[in-house]
């Protein structure tokens, strides 16, 4: 066997989505080609601290046992090996000499695979510091990392790209605390109840909720605006939704659609991670015609948004046949029952060989930038 790639697990993070990284992290541990890569673990503190762990899949699973996100909250003891990085805004004592060797050795990775959700993460905060080190990663840059994280920004992008959204008003945190009224006052002139409100910046439908009058209107602001300066109002429609996986960087390709169906008001964190009533339909039973229209789309939005590696876009069908994008994941959940593997088993591309495609073409995408002129 020839030299192992060692590919760096980064998971945890400090958004609301922490412990749904720890589930997706596990899966993908659990599934990595040990003949062909080495798995590294890195974990991100809820406090923004970078852990190196020496038993991920161990700790990984006690975290998941421990009331969904204990492990990474707690204190590393640098004398005990655990190398780590302190951070500005929680000062820590400098670590050793040998401290940080053990970090550098530790982190000596060919690629990174960051199983981050939500900002700090997936808003292309890490693959900043990624693209900084000059290191291959999975998944969107920069850009694409940014524009798709935020829901308002990527309808704006999607609509200049002739690709139909629900329609939708930006709202921000300042305007609302400045005039409430007014805020109210211009969405109702503009919207018919029910509404959905939500923080631009989220994922997991965290802090999302569905108001149906005036009262509930400016509840649901204000919840949002706990989790984000910029907020979102969109019109509610009553429709099937779908969702496409895409996989790929220059020339993307679509999965077979699926379907989510469930029994509450609509999907949200309950919904997604909780409720035993909520069904993933995979394949969804559509017609031909509308599949092809779904992963035109899909791909479409995929490279108006610049994505690469993977996302997930889903969709609302309306009753009389029309498709409208609802938004694009750029690093969706990735556990095994997660849709956008079962999206790809259903196509014909099981879960190991899904992980290990998607290292392969963030090495792809590596060697396509370091072709590019540096210089004049």
């Amino acid at each position: 066997m020839g030299q192992r790639l060692r590919v760096g697990i980064l998971f945890g993070g400090r958004s609301f989505e922490h412990e749904v990284s720890l589930m997706s992290a596990a899966s993908i541990l659990a599934a990595l080609d040990r003949e062909r890569f080495e798995p590294v673990p890195i974990g991100i503190a809820k406090d923004g601290r970078w852990l190196v762990l020496e038993d991920a899949e161990r700790a990984l699973q006690a975290g998941l046992e421990a009331s969904r996100g204990t492990l990474l909250a707690v204190r590393p003891d640098p004398a005990a090996g655990r190398p780590f990085l302190p951070t500005p805004a929680r000062p820590e004592p400098a670590p050793s000499r040998e401290s940080r060797g053990a970090l550098a050795e530790a982190l000596a990775v060919d690629v990174v695979f960051p199983v981050l959700h939500g900002p700090y993460g997936e808003d292309g905060t890490v693959q900043g510091l990624l693209e900084l080190a000059g290191v291959a990663y999975v998944g969107s840059g920069v850009l694409g990392s940014a524009v798709g994280m935020d829901k308002a920004l990527q309808k704006d992008v999607l609509r200049r790209h002739g690709i139909p959204t629900v329609d939708y008003q930006l709202v921000r945190a300042a305007e609302l605390e400045r005039d409430p009224e007014a805020v109210l006052d211009a969405l109702e002139g503009r919207f018919r109840f029910p509404v959905f409100v939500k923080p631009a910046n989220s994922g997991s439908s965290v802090g999302v909720a569905k108001a149906a009058g005036r009262a509930e209107l400016r509840e649901a602001l204000a919840r949002a605006a706990a989790f984000d300066r910029r907020l979102l109002v969109e019109e509610a429609v009553a429709a099937r939704e779908i969702e496409c996986g895409v996989l790929g960087n220059e020339e993307p390709v679509a999965s077979l659609p699926g379907e989510v169906v469930t029994a509450r008001d609509f999907y949200d964190y309950e919904a997604k991670y909780r409720d035993e009533a909520t069904r993933l339909i995979v394949p969804a039973e559509l017609a031909p015609e509308v599949v092809a229209a779904v992963q035109d789309l899909a791909v479409r939005s995929f490279l108006a948004l610049d994505a690469a590696g993977l996302a997930r876009v889903d969709f609302f069908l309306l009753p009389d046949g029309r498709l409208l994008v609802n938004e694009l994941n750029t690093m969706p959940g990735f556990t095994r029952m997660s849709m956008y593997p079962r999206l790809w088993e259903a196509s014909g591309l099981r879960y190991p060989e899904l992980v290990s495609r998607l290292v392969e073409l963030a090495l792809e995408r590596r060697a396509r930038r370091d072709r590019l002129r540096t210089e004049p």
